[in-house]
C-alpha cells in the first residue's frame, strides 16, 4: 500500500484508536475478560470486537450504506464494553455500554450527532434491526456473524435460537 494512502486511512480511524487507548475501554475490556475467563460459550475481547466491525463494515459496503468507516468500528468496540457490569451487578449490557460509552466518544472527538448514533446503535445491537437505523442493523448482524456457532463444542447448551446461531461458513 502506497505510504500515502497509509496516512490517510490511518488519520481517518484516529478517533477509533482514541476508544481503543482511553482507560475506560481498557478497563472495562479487562473486566470482561476476567468475568468471562471461565466461559464455555462466546467470549468477548478484541478478537469478536474486531471480527464484528469488519464484518458489520462489509456489510454496509455491500449493502450501499456509504457508512463511516470509523463510526462502523467504534460502535463495534463499545458494543460490549458494559458486558463486566452485566456480569457485576446484572445491569443489561447494552444499558451499561452506553454509559461508558458516551464520555469515551466525546473524549476521541465524536460529534454529537456521530455519538447518539453510536449510541443508539450500542442499544440496538441485541434485537434484529427494522431496517431504519443502517448502523444498528450492521453491528447486530456483525455480532452474530462474527461468531462460528458451526464450530462450537457448547452450541447445544447456548440459549441462543437457532435462527441467530451462525451455523454455516459465510463470511
Amino acid at each position: 500500500m502506497e505510504s500515502t494512502q497509509k496516512k490517510q486511512q490511518i488519520a481517518e480511524m484516529s478517533r477509533v484508536q482514541k476508544i481503543f487507548q482511553h482507560p475506560t475501554f481498557q478497563t472495562a475490556l479487562n473486566k470482561t475478560l476476567r468475568a468471562e475467563a471461565d466461559r464455555i460459550f462466546c467470549r468477548h475481547g478484541i478478537d469478536h470486537l474486531l471480527d464484528t466491525a469488519r464484518l458489520a463494515y462489509i456489510f454496509s459496503l455491500e449493502r450501499g450504506y456509504d457508512l463511516p468507516k470509523d463510526l462502523i468500528y467504534a460502535a463495534a468496540l463499545l458494543h460490549d464494553i458494559g458486558r463486566g457490569r452485566q456480569y457485576e451487578d446484572g445491569t443489561p449490557h447494552d444499558l451499561a455500554g452506553c454509559q461508558l460509552a458516551a464520555p469515551i466518544l466525546e473524549e476521541a472527538g465524536f460529534r454529537t450527532q456521530e455519538r447518539q448514533a453510536i449510541l443508539d446503535a450500542i442499544l440496538g445491537h441485541r434485537s434484529s434491526a427494522d431496517g431504519s437505523d443502517r448502523l444498528a442493523e450492521v453491528l447486530y448482524d456483525g455480532d452474530k456473524a462474527s461468531r462460528c456457532c458451526f464450530l462450537c463444542s457448547a452450541q447445544e447448551a447456548c440459549n441462543w435460537s437457532r435462527e441467530k446461531k451462525n451455523l454455516h461458513l459465510t463470511w
